[in-house]
């Protein structure tokens, strides 16, 4: 039982908000010291473990990439790339991006698209270059606002559209534990099928939430206009 007060460790490192890395580090130490391990055999451990799960390591490759595209001018390059598609407008860019996110992962390219690869960099500044090019100057709420959909495009896309794909973890997780549970012969193509009018349902309600963002940015921006210039009126006194 006493293998377990590494488990100790995780929660009071969390509980006092320590950095995670070196919580999870010292409690990983702390156990295989504890389960009898010598320094040697600990560290080879976790070498092991980073080999079998370098994959989950490749943020560290693509993140400083997409910075130096950032700071060569990706983010303003996005913005006049939308500035020539005078129909597009913020709401009806984010509903066609929640489509190729959801088609995306329907075929399996969960990794295609992203909140660091494509998000950021991408889908939106050129979500708020749309709103700039019909509204001008934006306020930072429409900004934040516009940003926080373009994250909940990405994720509505991917949760709902990866279960269509019969190959998914989840999928195979599911017909594993039935078939071994039950036995029965449940096929994943069968799951994927179901998913099909979730991940439509799912496209509609978030879809017409996106362009519903146009008459909301519209409603706001005009009001924001329309209101007097307290600051002004107050510094003029």
């Amino acid at each position: 039982m006493i293998v377990l007060l590494g488990v100790l460790v995780v929660v009071i490192g969390f509980a006092t908000k320590r950095n995670p890395l070196l919580v999870v580090g010292v409690a990983g130490i702390a156990t295989g010291l504890l389960g009898g391990l010598s320094p040697g055999k600990v560290l080879a451990a976790f070498g092991q473990g980073f080999a079998d799960s370098r994959a989950v390591t490749i943020f560290a490759i693509t993140l400083p990439v997409i910075g130096l595209l950032e700071r060569y001018g990706l983010q303003e390059q996005a913005r006049n790339l939308i500035a020539r598609f005078g129909k597009l407008t913020t709401g009806r860019f984010l509903a066609l991006y929640l489509g190729m996110r959801q088609i995306g992962a329907a075929l399996g390219l969960t990794d295609v698209f992203g909140h660091a690869q494509t998000v950021r960099p991408l889908a939106a500044p050129m979500a708020e270059g749309a709103a700039e090019r019909k509204y001008g100057a934006l306020p930072q709420k429409a900004r934040e606002r516009i940003r926080s959909l373009a994250a909940s495009a990405d994720n509505v896309g991917r949760f709902f559209g990866e279960d269509v794909f019969l190959a998914v973890g989840s999928i195979l997780l599911i017909t594993g534990f039935v078939n071994t549970t039950y036995g029965t012969h449940l096929e994943p193509l069968h799951l994927a099928l179901w998913a099909i009018p979730t991940a439509v349902c799912a496209f509609v309600f978030h879809g017409w939430r996106l362009l519903r963002l146009d008459r909301q940015l519209e409603r706001e921006l005009r009001a924001a206009d329309a209101a007097p210039d307290t600051t002004a009126a107050e510094a003029a006194k």
